[in-house]
């Protein structure tokens, strides 16, 4: 099907129940033309020799004499009809003058004048008795006023008679038969669609709940027709290549960060031997980077392969640690840190390695973010932390986008775009979220996490 018959008129898709009815119609109408055509041509459904045609060609021969009679003129067709060896008519008013030629049959003879009540009629067809001969007798206006024609001759039927007849035909036939055909495709084509379609709207229905996040999911083949099955099979073959393909990367994401963390710690130790000097600190500072994104590469994997150990946290103790490991290098980047603590204890169910990965990019993020002035905030509260800076900020317009990964609002920054991708997700799998929070300088992230003394069952299906 081309793209230009797949469209209506507005250019929007064409609706497969509408082009079916309309092709399906089509295609009825044409092979019911083609029947009704040939009965036509083969005299099943018209007669192209008729007593009728001959009574026409009679009538328009009749003349009025001078003197008020009437007499039947020699005429074209009067001298064809007259070249039939059985041709035989006879004419007559209602005053009993007539006009006979050729030899009627004796069961005709006279039986005009008992037929002068009778507009027209059909004579001495009997199924029983083929060899009976047959006769046409009908009254018709003339020049000489009406006339009555009786006649067993046939002749070739005239173009208005067939004209006429092939508009009795369609009118009478054709049309009925048409909206008939019409009513049953309206009906039925909507039906065979959508039961014939079931297995491809379930197919799309699980295609559109495919994300990056279920892999190996594949769309059901069966109750597919034959014609769309392909399809469907070359779609679950590209998930499969897909699956794949993505695996490998994470195969590789995993060992690459595994390969990087020995020589990454080497070079750590190196760097923190040396005496202290400006160079040491910005040395320290890049090479604690490495280490942040060689871990962000395995938490990654870690992740997505649903590695969960749910147990009991702490957030105060979580946010109190985070802050003391990442205090030396906010310091050396001309931060002041600052942790406080609404509430003794903040308990929460979660992977206590991941939430502490999420907290340690956020204070990274501060870090590289903040402008290397003022203080980065650690505030804990009942079931949330927050990590503010006195930075520039983030645009409205791309705080929705920020955790998206990969992505970074300037393009030479530092860090590769999956430090906030990775909070979104931790948050996600503990069935908490990650917020923007407005503050009068600069910004903060708020992590809200379910708190431990709710329903454990209740907490247990929001975790998962």
């Amino acid at each position: 099907m081309s793209s230009a018959n797949s469209r209506d008129a507005r250019g929007r898709k064409a609706s497969l129940k509408r082009l079916l009815f309309w092709r399906l119609l089509a295609v009825q109408s044409v092979v019911l033309i083609a029947v009704i055509a040939v009965l036509f041509a083969s005299g099943h459904l018209f007669d192209f020799n008729t007593t009728d045609s001959t009574i026409e060609t009679l009538r328009g021969a009749v003349v009025r004499d001078a003197g008020g009679g009437w007499h039947v003129a020699e005429t074209e067709g009067l001298r064809a009809l007259r070249r039939d060896p059985d041709f035989w008519v006879t004419v007559r008013d209602r005053q009993g003058r007539q006009h006979v030629e050729g030899r009627v049959p004796q069961e005709y003879d006279g039986i005009g004048s008992a037929l002068d009540r009778i507009g027209q009629a059909r004579l001495g067809w009997n199924i029983g008795d083929p060899d009976r001969p047959t006769a046409r007798m009908r009254w018709a206006d003339t020049a000489a006023g009406p006339l009555q024609f009786v006649t067993g001759t046939s002749s070739a039927t005239s173009p208005f008679l067939m004209l006429l007849g092939v508009s009795l035909i369609l009118l009478k036939l054709v049309l009925p038969i048409l909206a008939v055909m019409a009513l049953g495709a309206l009906v039925a084509t909507p039906l065979v669609v959508r039961r014939s379609l079931a297995g491809v709207e379930r197919a799309a229905g699980e295609a559109h709940a495919i994300d990056s996040a279920r892999r190996g999911s594949r769309l059901t083949a069966t109750d597919v027709p034959a014609e769309v099955a392909p399809l469907v099979l070359a779609v679950n073959g590209a998930l499969g290549r897909l699956d794949e393909g993505y695996e490998r990367q994470e195969r590789f994401l995993a060992d690459a960060a595994h390969e990087l963390r020995t020589p990454i710690a080497i070079l750590n130790a190196r760097i923190a031997a040396l005496p202290y000097s400006g160079i040491r600190d910005h040395l320290m500072e890049d090479t604690t980077r490495l280490v942040v994104l060689t871990e962000q590469m395995l938490d990654v994997q870690r992740l997505h392969q649903g590695a969960r150990a749910f147990a009991a946290v702490d957030l105060v103790e979580l946010a109190r640690r985070v802050a003391l490991d990442m205090g030396p290098l906010a310091f050396a980047a001309g931060y002041e840190v600052r942790f406080e603590a609404q509430v003794a204890a903040a308990p929460v169910r979660g992977d206590a390695m991941a939430l502490e990965r999420a907290l340690t990019n956020l204070v990274q993020n501060a870090i590289d973010h903040g402008g290397r002035r003022g203080a980065i905030m650690l505030n804990v509260g009942a079931g949330f932390v927050e990590v503010g800076d006195d930075g520039p900020g983030i645009p409205p317009e791309l705080r929705q986008q920020i955790f998206a990964p990969f992505f970074k609002h300037n393009a030479n920054g530092r860090g590769a775009g999956l430090g906030l991708n990775l909070v979104s997700d931790v948050m996600r799998m503990h069935g908490g979220g990650i917020t923007v929070v407005e503050r009068p300088v600069g910004i903060a992230f708020r992590l809200s996490l379910p708190t431990a003394d709710r329903d454990a069952s209740a907490s247990s299906d929001a975790l998962k």
